[in-house]
């Protein structure tokens, strides 16, 4: 293929899509979109230093005499003769300047790779909007686990998680929350987070499977923020995905969660009785302490129904 065509062909597949919020988007894999292989998806939101098939296309060109270049750097560079060759962020989309790369693809050395995770990193600070679902709290583009957790993707292949608006009106203001320390690996569907109340405590499940890079050491001094404001100030840890989009199964998300939240609420109806049922269907709001104002229901029932858990 002539190289103007190739540049013409790898500059169509680098047009920006639509991205909402902090969902991980289905984007085409970067070895794909340099001509290396048939169409795939990537499945680690572009972040090829951790990614398990960027690694192993890498050793499979390396043994191969009949495959000279070693992976999809290599053949940008040939299609750009190693003249003005793409930023691999502006490449995938992530970025819509028209960047060069100066530092040879190697990002873990690169400030402007670092300042593009910086950026997205002071993007999760923002406050975010939400909505309501019979007057519980879901912050808009997050995804919500059975457990009562949320998890919030961005581009960098990070991920925040935290408790939802439902648990914390459940079980009220903690007084401790117990958290991973940096560098353990939380498993999702597992228990690996804590909530407690004075001599009550229930184990939590991690919604994503990752590592922990960062946990929200203002939360454990001040459990309150997680009953105050569980979306944003009360966020609890931050982890490096293991394939983010794997994560997502069975996650609920958008107008799946609302209705989800709705099933949830209407069970714990049932759970508190006709007086309550009566009090929700008038349109008052939630109770913002279900175990306080009904501790005939017992603390070990509602983390057991709710969370899949029971005092330890």
């Amino acid at each position: 293929m002539p190289l103007k065509e190739q540049k013409k062909n790898v500059k169509a597949k680098t047009q920006k899509n639509i991205i909402k919020g902090f969902q991980v988007i289905e984007e085409e894999c970067i070895w794909s979109k340099t001509g290396m292989i048939q169409s795939r998806l990537c499945d680690n939101v572009y972040d090829c230093r951790t990614c398990p098939f960027d690694i192993a296309m890498k050793k499979t060109f390396s043994a191969d005499s009949k495959k000279p270049r070693s992976g999809w750097a290599n053949n940008v560079k040939d299609v750009y003769n190693h003249t003005n060759i793409p930023c691999r962020h502006a490449l995938t989309g992530r970025v819509t300047a028209a960047k060069v790369c100066v530092n040879n693809y190697e990002c873990n050395h690169c400030a402007y790779d670092q300042m593009i995770d910086d950026e997205d990193m002071a993007l999760l600070e923002e406050k975010v909007a939400c909505v309501k679902s019979s007057g519980y709290l879901l912050a808009d583009e997050y995804y919500y686990h059975k457990g009562h957790t949320w998890a919030r993707f961005e581009h960098g292949g990070r991920v925040k998680i935290g408790f939802d608006d439902f648990m914390v009106k459940l079980f009220g203001s903690p007084s401790n929350i117990s958290l991973p320390p940096l560098g353990a690996t939380l498993k999702k569907n597992q228990a690996g987070l804590t909530f407690s109340r004075s001599d009550n405590e229930a184990e939590v499940r991690s919604p994503v499977t990752g590592t922990v890079l960062a946990i929200n050491n203002r939360v454990q001094e001040h459990p309150e923020i997680v009953h105050e404001d569980p979306y944003n100030e009360g966020w609890l840890c931050i982890l490096e995905p293991k394939m983010p989009k794997l994560n997502l199964r069975g996650l609920f998300y958008g107008k799946d969660s609302l209705e989800w939240t709705d099933k949830e609420s209407q069970r714990l109806l049932r759970l508190l009785g006709p007086e309550y049922q009566n009090l929700a269907a008038a349109g008052g709001d939630p109770v913002d302490d279900i175990y306080a104002s009904f501790p005939e229901i017992g603390w070990d029932r509602l983390a057991k129904t709710f969370l899949g858990s029971a005092k330890k």
